[in-house]
């Protein structure tokens, strides 16, 4: 019988690994370039604008949050600075969490407190 070697193993998944990695560094330079062709190199959400100097802190977000739907007329896409990207992204985290915890909880918390319940009577004295 004969001994495997341990690093065999290893070498094909850091093959593998690195294989993912060029194929989906190719797959965003085609989309991405396709992107800034298509779109004005402005910030979607704060209306920053770009510049040849400055371009590579403008992302492509994808709407629909799917980084293989890429379609050639630019649809699911937006430029959106690194900032507003982690924003987008970090906003989309945060409804996940909201929703997991509605939906683990008996009861939904509501609002409870009326601040001008009684402004009406107020304002007639």
């Amino acid at each position: 019988m004969t001994p495997k070697n341990p690093t065999s193993g290893d070498s094909r998944l850091d093959q593998l690994v690195a294989a993912t990695h060029r194929n989906r560094d190719a797959r965003e330079l085609g989309y991405r370039e396709q992107a800034l062709k298509l779109y004005p190199w402005i910030c979607g959400r704060c209306q920053r604008e770009f510049t040849r100097e400055n371009v590579h802190e403008l992302t492509v977000h994808h709407r629909d949050h799917n980084h293989d739907h890429n379609p050639d007329d630019g649809s699911n896409w937006e430029l959106l600075c690194l900032y507003c990207h982690d924003n987008e992204h970090q906003r989309l985290l945060e409804a996940d969490q909201g929703n997991a915890s509605a939906t683990q909880s008996d009861s939904t918390t509501t609002a409870t407190h009326q601040p001008f319940a009684a402004l009406k009577s107020l304002l007639k004295d």
